[in-house]
């Protein structure tokens, strides 16, 4: 069993998407709580193959990707399985088994989110 924490995204208020999990970097300092929880985040986007990963399932079409689709990454697949439960640990990635291959998404509202917390002030406008 995993003890990693899955970024909290939550409906706002008024209903209209996903808010962030912390405020754009330019809006206010960014609590320790805040902090943490992007960084975990930014430090699962680090790696390279994770990245790579990321970006093959968000940008597949049908916005989710079959493992055995997105394995050429240059790396075996143990390497592949161990980098992507990374991105699902870290609340960017949801998967689901169908058969024997497991398919991932990167669900609208993470993406929403990081997209939220790195706007700057003039383009939240």
């Amino acid at each position: 069993m995993s003890n990693a924490k899955v970024l909290p995204l939550v409906e706002p208020a008024d209903g209209q998407g996903v808010a962030p999990c912390c405020p754009p970097l330019t809006e206010r300092p960014m609590s320790a709580d805040e902090a943490e929880t992007a960084a975990r985040m930014f430090k699962a986007l680090g790696d390279p193959v994770r990245l790579r990963l990321f970006s093959a399932v968000a940008s597949h079409e049908g916005g989710e990707a079959c493992v055995c689709d997105i394995s050429d990454v240059g790396v075996s697949q143990p390497t592949v399985s161990h980098h992507l439960k990374k991105l699902k640990e870290a609340g960017l990635l949801t998967s689901e088994r169908r058969g024997t291959w497991v398919y991932y998404r990167v669900e609208p509202s993470v993406l929403a989110a990081m997209g939220q917390l790195l706007v700057g002030a003039s383009a939240a406008a």
